[in-house]
């Protein structure tokens, strides 16, 4: 995953805004895990990594795998920076001007760090073309998914 253009790479920012109105406390906790790690490789710097810790770190329930919690069902249910998403088998597909962008995600996680709108996420993530082994803010609209599977988990108790 790349995510190479500088256009598409968003700012730090540090007023998380959700499309609804009040982030579960248990996300705000994830979210401040993930801001404290950016820039720094966690664990061994795999993409699952980040969201095995920051789980661990707050005390969340997980199936030590690839389940993070509760299922949100995206389109009809609120998405919170704080929750964590698994992708199998997705392609995006994009254009940032005149260029086309193609990226391939056969097995990765990434937590919601924040969210611009619906379907508009900025994710956190790590083991990535762009960041490497440390932890990298980039874009995600789930309107560039064109195949694949992903599932997004609320981290719980």
């Amino acid at each position: 995953m790349s995510f190479n253009d500088p256009e598409r790479k968003p700012e730090h920012r540090t007023n998380i805004i959700s499309e609804c109105d009040s982030i579960p406390e248990l996300n705000r906790q994830v979210i401040d895990f993930v801001t404290s790690k950016i820039k720094k490789k966690v664990g061994k710097g795999e993409c699952w990594d980040l969201a095995a810790e920051a789980l661990n770190s707050v005390g969340a329930k997980w199936n030590g795998q690839y389940v993070f919690g509760n299922v949100v069902h995206y389109q009809s249910e609120c998405v919170y920076p704080g929750d964590i998403m698994q992708f199998k088998g997705v392609k995006i597909h994009y254009q940032v001007g005149n260029r086309i962008y193609d990226e391939k995600m056969e097995q990765h996680t990434a937590i919601i760090y924040e969210v611009k709108a619906k379907g508009d996420y900025v994710l956190a993530h790590q083991n990535t073309s762009f960041s490497g082994k440390k932890v990298g803010l980039s874009p995600l609209k789930l309107s560039d998914i064109t195949r694949g599977k992903f599932t997004i988990y609320r981290p719980e108790k």
